[in-house]
């Protein structure tokens, strides 16, 4: 493997407002030409560009790390044509293990604005597939990210991380496998046609449910929604001729009055012989009568029970967080010790090749002074000689596996390799 000098210098939600980071941007399309631009006009061996929403990170394999640093913020600035008196407060950098910690983190959801959100693993890949295609990542950033998708794996195979819902559509779709176990063959009626009803109907169909109803006093608008999962589209005046086909109601109508309730709440329970039904408002103000969570089988959730509902769940995924941590500094440390035992490994191989020479040569030397050996003799020589420098390099070796996880090994390794005749190799 090529000598590692990583840094990574970016932007993310936490350091600059979304409208620095949609300056620093780096669109699909755009993506190759500047991960090429990246390795061409400086000094890096290889580079990838991770560019969401939430954060652009540049990470190189540079031939110097202070001139990297340097050199990566220079790109950002030239690419985009931004001026560094402009863009340096929001940015921050990494190098070495500190740039690892920080990959492992990221691919972990450790540093989502959504602590455990799933998507960012699968941005961070695509990033790195991109600069596999643009041919910008050799062997170190394919080392660095299998890695860091093997830390993210064991976060999320090991930890509660993700294992909560933490937004309004998951958490609907979360108390409806509560309520009902099981979704399949259910049906969804959706009051009104807001995005974040439609956003909710979206998960829930997802996770099992069968069947989409639409309602909204614009039948047109009812129609148009329907048609996006494939449902049925309810008229106005025909809400209570249909309701009580729906086991989930999700409304966000905008309303000045509620739509439903209590009477009518015991009037759809009859009608669908005591089934439950589980009805989530999410419109401000309110669409639903709240006395109609006294009715027996209706559970009413309102978007603040949703939200303690999503304060309890931040909770767990943060006590989560504290276990995902010290999964990433237990890698990191592998990590650290797998390259210092990787940058001694040609030391230790140039090491033998080279003692063993000597041997072979000496040996040359002996069996002709000797005269004729038989081959037992010669196989006792051989096996004499080859136990005696095993010996002899023990100490030697052993010693430049231990200094492999000395933070300050290299001067001693230098000097190991000079004492042993290794000084121009």
């Amino acid at each position: 493997m090529a000598n590692m000098n990583l840094v990574l210098v970016g932007v993310s939600h936490k350091t600059a407002p979304v409208e620095v980071r949609e300056r620093l941007c780096f669109p699909e399309p755009k993506l190759r030409e500047a991960l090429q631009e990246l390795k061409s006009r400086y000094d890096h061996e290889e580079g990838m560009i991770l560019s969401t929403c939430n954060r652009v990170e540049v990470l190189v394999n540079t031939t110097n790390l202070d001139d990297g640093v340097r050199q990566v913020k220079d790109f950002l600035c030239d690419f985009h044509q931004l001026r560094y008196d402009f863009l340096k407060k929001f940015l921050y950098d990494f190098t070495q293990m500190e740039a690892i910690r920080h990959i492992f983190r990221v691919a972990s959801s450790l540093d989502s604005m959504v602590l455990g959100e799933p998507q960012i693993l699968g941005q961070v890949k695509n990033a790195f597939n991109c600069a596999q295609t643009a041919g910008t990542a050799g062997s170190v950033l394919s080392y660095v990210m299998s890695k860091a998708f093997f830390v993210a794996k064991r976060v999320r195979s090991e930890t509660g991380i993700a294992s909560s819902a933490v937004s309004i559509s998951y958490t609907a779709v979360e108390l409806a496998k509560k309520i009902f176990n099981e979704l399949s063959g259910k049906t969804v009626l959706i009051l009104g046609a807001g995005k974040m009803s439609e956003l909710a109907a979206r998960h829930l169909t997802s996770s099992g449910v069968s069947r989409v109803l639409v309602w909204n006093r614009t039948y047109q608008r009812a129609l148009d929604l329907a048609a996006v999962f494939r449902g049925d589209a309810i008229r106005p005046e025909e809400l209570f001729k249909h309701i009580e086909k729906a086991d989930i109601i999700i409304s966000s109508t905008g309303a000045s009055s509620f739509i439903l309730n209590k009477a009518d709440g015991e009037r759809l329970i009859h009608l669908r012989k005591n089934r439950p039904v589980f009805i989530i408002d999410i419109a401000v103000p309110r669409d639903i009568d709240p006395q109609i969570n006294k009715v027996s089988n209706i559970f009413l959730y309102d978007i603040d029970d949703l939200r303690n509902v999503i304060d309890a769940n931040l909770k767990q995924r943060q006590r989560e967080a504290q276990f995902a941590e010290e999964i990433v500094r237990q890698e990191v440390e592998s990590f650290l010790n797998s390259a210092k035992a990787m940058d001694v490994a040609p030391t230790i191989v140039s090491l033998r090749n080279h003692w063993e020479s000597i041997r072979q040569q000496e040996l040359a030397k002996s069996k002709n002074r000797l005269g004729p050996l038989t081959r037992d003799q010669e196989a006792a020589i051989d096996t004499l000689t080859q136990s005696l420098l095993n010996k002899i390099l023990h100490g030697p070796i052993s010693e430049l596996k231990t200094l492999s996880r000395n933070p300050a090994a290299k001067e001693h390794i230098e000097t190991i390799k000079r004492i042993l005749g290794l000084k121009d190799r």
